[in-house]
């Protein structure tokens, strides 16, 4: 089960620590985020004490309204959950009965002074990345004309050479080889493992530094995907899609994305084919239809006959 360490969430916000026991790791299971005010008025059913826990301005005042020992005794319960942390935000104070109780229990508490709408908005960011479903595909991620491609096709097929041409008509290199794939933000977003990022193998050359040789406008970090282009040996027996009738579609941790076959053959200007794909892609993303208007074309033609 993927999680998250409670010290890349504290590295990552700059969130402050209060207490921070050295000998606890917690982990982070959700991306989901608590506000305990109910907790705070002491109902602890359904209480989801395994996500972080923030308390704003709205819960630190209400807890200064409580008797004395209703305050010991509420916040005794709460951090009795094995809660990962208590994140105290809006630049709040946090009262000495807080401290007490999380040292009891050995539960960490840090304070931010972001308000908590917005922290808990990075947080949830943050969390939803780093917790996403994830794969790793062989292939070539690049960003042709802002649309997101992954190269794909048989060993050998290519694809590296073929991306290398792309860059040099000034497109970007995503990853090489090995292309991360997380499921967020009902999408796909692709990436490079830290070792080879920005890298390129090509067969007779070695390996490039591609951020060195074109620039630092030749790479992205990162890149949704948005369509596949599958590169394939020439088949002179397969009938290949000549019109644009035949959508096709590759499926990727459970997301269709818009797949184009690309047959290679010598003589071919396979990156080229590849720029009006792209381009391609984008205009029925803006409802352009090439195919569509042919078709109203050729019945109009065929009614006046």
């Amino acid at each position: 089960m993927q999680y998250v360490k409670l010290e890349d969430l504290v590295s990552y916000t700059g969130i402050e620590p209060v207490y921070y026991p050295e000998d606890v790791q917690s982990r982070i299971y959700t991306p989901d985020i608590v506000r305990p005010g109910l907790q705070m008025a002491g109902y602890f059913e359904w209480f989801s004490f395994e996500r972080v826990q923030i308390m704003g301005k709205a819960e630190i005042l209400y807890i200064e309204t409580l008797d004395e020992e209703v305050k010991k005794e509420r916040l005794d319960k709460f951090f009795s959950f094995p809660i990962p942390a208590l994140i105290v935000a809006n630049e709040m104070e946090v009262d000495d009965v807080i401290i007490y109780y999380a040292k009891k229990y050995k539960r960490p508490v840090f304070k931010s002074d972001e308000r908590t709408d917005k922290l808990v908005n990075i947080m949830i960011n943050f969390l939803e990345e780093e917790l996403a479903e994830e794969t790793t595909l062989h292939g070539v991620c690049l960003e042709v004309f802002g649309v997101g491609v992954l190269l794909r096709g048989k060993s050998s097929i290519g694809k590296s050479e073929t991306a290398l041409e792309l860059i040099n008509r000034g497109h970007r290199l995503v990853a090489d080889d090995a292309v991360i794939i997380k499921k967020v933000e009902g999408g796909l977003k692709a990436s490079c493992p830290e070792l080879t990022r920005h890298l390129m193998e090509i067969r007779g050359i070695g390996i490039l530094d591609i951020q060195h040789l074109f620039g630092v406008g030749s790479i992205r970090i990162e890149q949704f995907v948005e369509l596949v282009v599958e590169l394939e040996a020439w088949d002179e027996n397969k009938e290949y899609d000549r019109i644009g009738k035949d959508e096709e579609f590759t499926e990727i941790l459970g997301i269709k994305v818009s797949t184009v076959i690309i047959p290679v053959r010598p003589g071919r200007n396979t990156s080229a084919i590849i720029e009006i794909a792209a381009k391609n892609y984008r205009q029925k993303l803006l409802g352009f239809n090439p195919l569509e208007t042919y078709n109203k074309k050729f019945r109009s033609m065929i009614r006046k006959q």
